[in-house]
This record gives C-alpha cells, structure tokens and sequence, in this order.
C-alpha cells in the first residue's frame, strides 16, 4: 500500500490525484510499491520562506523542501546499511515530507513556458527522488 498525502491551502487549485499519480510513478520506478508513505504539503511564500530560513539559514523564498526522515549514505558507502531514527512497528517505510511553495510553482511555470501542473509534477519527482536519497550531481 502506498500512502500519499496531499495537504493544501484551499485558496491554491491543485490537482490531488495528479501529484500522487506523479509521486507514484517514481515510487514506482525504483519499484518500491507496497507499505510506503509520503506527505506532500502545498504552501505559499511566507511559509516557505519561515521553513527555508529555519532549516537551511536562507532569508528568502524557494521552491521546494524535502525533509527525509532517514539520511541516506552517500553514493560510495551503498554498502553500508541504512539505518532509521526509528524502526516502524507496522513495517510502512515513512519517507518523509515534500512542501511545494504555490506561489513559486507558479512563477517558475510562467518563466519556463508550461502549466502550473506540469511544474508541480516536476516538483513533485524532483522532492521524491530527494526523499530517496538521489540529490543533485
């Protein structure tokens, strides 16, 4: 069972199904597919600003956060067992938490010439593929 969790302010129009289809599909490609959840959380600028200042020290406004709960080692120590704050006794594998900032989304679709949909689906793997350990090259 995979369990997506689409919180959002009701003044934003986003699509629910739409951005766990997205967060599935990557799910999916790493062939996780059973006892996983994730939060995705839609926000405006101000809070997220508040959460990029408090967890990364960075007065101003960004587009996307991720919040893993397991750190995942880096690429050379694969070999090394992961290990979690806290082993789930129902055995779901908690991910953590995706917050999107709206107003952001909009601006970055603008800029880039495509539907606020398809950047929050862009967000939306882009946060997931964080939560599973693969970041930036």
């Amino acid at each position: 069972m995979v369990n997506i969790i689409v919180n959002s302010d009701p003044r934003y129009n986003i699509n629910k199904t739409a951005i766990q289809a997205a967060a599935s599909a990557v799910l999916l490609k790493f062939r996780i597919s059973s006892r996983v959840e994730l939060g995705i959380n839609i926000v405006g600028d101000r809070k997220m600003h508040e959460l990029n200042r408090k967890y990364r020290g960075l007065d101003s406004t960004t587009n996307i956060l991720s919040f893993a709960l397991e750190d995942s080692h880096p690429a050379n120590l694969q070999h090394v067992p992961r290990v979690g704050f806290v082993a789930s006794p129902d055995k779901c594998l908690r991910l953590g938490d995706i917050v999107i900032s709206y107003p952001q989304a909009v601006e970055d679709a603008s800029i880039d010439g495509i539907s606020v949909d398809e950047e929050v689906k862009y967000l939306v793997e882009h946060g997931v593929n964080h939560l599973l350990g693969v970041h930036h090259n």
